[in-house]
């Protein structure tokens, strides 16, 4: 994991509060996850802080704070739009938010009840949240763009992998990226759609968290997950639900579950919790 660019604490979440946010500054404030971009704390019953560690999650945040609140209300899930904006101080140089606190647990260590279900209602928030991005939108070199673009580190990766494997997986990349690219306008994306980013309470998917990575492109990118999480049979509920992915985008997003999982075996040394998902998406995708 990168190491924090600036220091984040319990201590200057409260100083930043009392400064900005007064009428918060007294509610009760606990780390609940220190991750690759953002220290998160619970704040109170209702909010959780999120504060920068790194200048480049500054820029997500940023991105989050413009487009989340006008994506959120014609989506069919709850997702953390921010209620409240930090500013930047002399102590602290970036932007930071006050999201919602949404309940649940996060798929990988909580998989809903039922996942048929799950399947389709994942796939129709992806069919809410695909919908034509204005030109403004926030442009990913990594996410949505064409497959091929990926190239390079998936060869780079595979080379790593047992040869038994690395021949079917090459397989299944050269399908992929052999298909027609996206030819439809670009869409808004989630952009890091994977089980870690999925709540789940009481046996249910209750929330999609973490858009950082929000961005315009081929909705194949996050129509990846159906191999991150469901059989074979049950990503077929998602793509009915879904409705409008044809057999080439399939195909592409296929190939970005091999791209992304290649990503969580090979730069998850220090995280087994992404590794699994990156083991499981692996198998799902040479099924």
């Amino acid at each position: 994991m990168p190491a924090a660019e600036v220091s984040v604490s319990v201590g200057l979440v409260r100083r930043l509060l009392d400064e900005q946010h007064p009428d918060l500054a007294n509610l009760p404030v606990e780390v609940l996850a220190s991750g690759w971009d953002n220290l998160v704390c619970r704040l109170g019953p209702e909010f959780l802080v999120r504060l920068p560690r790194r200048a480049v999650a500054a820029e997500l945040v940023a991105h989050e704070q413009q487009w989340l609140p006008q994506l959120a209300d014609r989506l069919p899930l709850p997702v953390p739009a921010p209620v409240r904006v930090g500013r930047p101080t002399a102590q602290y140089p970036w932007s930071w938010s006050v999201v919602p606190f949404l309940p649940g647990r996060i798929a990988t260590r909580s998989e809903p009840d039922d996942l048929w279900s799950a399947a389709a209602t994942l796939g129709t928030f992806l069919d809410a949240l695909h919908t034509p991005a204005p030109s403004q939108a926030p442009v990913n070199p990594f996410r949505g763009i064409p497959l091929a673009g990926r190239a390079e580190g998936v060869l780079k990766a595979l080379a790593h992998v047992a040869p038994a494997d690395r021949a079917a997986a090459l397989r299944v990349w050269k399908t992929a990226v052999a298909t027609p690219a996206w030819d439809g306008p670009p869409v808004w994306l989630h952009g890091d759609l994977h089980p870690a980013n999925i709540l789940v309470h009481r046996g249910r998917i209750s929330a999609v968290i973490d858009f950082g990575d929000l961005t315009r492109g081929d909705p194949a990118t996050d129509l990846s997950v159906a191999w991150m999480l469901f059989t074979a049979q049950q990503r077929i509920a998602l793509r009915q639900a879904y409705g409008h992915a044809d057999d080439a985008t399939w195909e592409r997003a296929r190939g970005w579950a091999l791209a992304l999982s290649l990503v969580f075996l090979t730069r998850s040394a220090d995280n087994p919790l992404m590794r699994g998902i990156g083991e499981r998406t692996f198998r799902a995708v040479l099924e």
